[in-house]
């Protein structure tokens, strides 16, 4: 685990030098702002990815979404985050949430985007076909499946040239401004 930790921590550091690229996002009036205080949350329960979500899973929050390390240095830097419901091509997923990291006192366009849902296999397969039919590439490592938008309309890149991209397991979805922090992200266990 501590060599995992110290291999993402150069990661993590990238991935806030390339959110210093990134154009601005409105903010979202509606949205949970939230201190970057840290708070423990119990993991969550999957879902069977035919069933229905019903309601946000407890313990999802911006707080415990991201690996601890690169949370303490987003609190540090005075980051916080907007909470917002996880929506995509069309479809909101209730249980989710999207989580817009920035330092919304000194706006730069600087921000990370990080965001996890569980889904139903209809779902999943709704979502995936929308997203293609939108010009977005979709590759597989496995039994996951990726959708990353074209790097040509990407606000931000990684270093391997994928920008936004949303990342399908069973019974899941994620979320990042790029690729690469895909890695980032600390799921809720199943």
């Amino acid at each position: 685990m501590t060599r995992r930790l110290a291999a993402l921590a150069p990661l993590a550091l990238a991935a806030l030098l390339l959110a210093g690229c990134s154009g601005g996002a409105a903010p979202d009036p509606t949205a949970t702002v939230g201190t970057g205080a840290p708070t423990t949350a119990p993991p969550v329960a999957g879902t069977d990815p035919t069933s229905s979500p019903d309601a946000t899973a407890p313990g999802v929050t911006c707080d415990a979404l991201v690996i601890p390390d690169l949370h303490a240095e987003l609190v540090e830097k005075g980051w916080s985050f907007k909470e917002t419901p996880f929506a995509v091509a069309g479809v909101t997923l209730d249980d989710g949430i999207e989580c817009t990291w920035a330092d919304f006192a000194k706006p730069s366009g600087a921000l990370l985007l990080f965001g996890w849902a569980s889904l139903t296999g209809d779902q999943a397969t709704t979502i995936q076909r929308s997203l293609e039919q939108q010009g977005w590439k979709r590759e597989s490592d496995g039994e996951n499946v990726f959708l990353t938008q074209d790097a040509s309309q990407a606000p931000t890149v990684d270093e391997n040239g994928y920008g936004m991209t949303y990342e399908f397991g069973d019974g899941w979805i994620t979320l990042s401004d790029t690729k690469q922090n895909l890695l980032l992200i600390q799921r809720p266990l199943r």
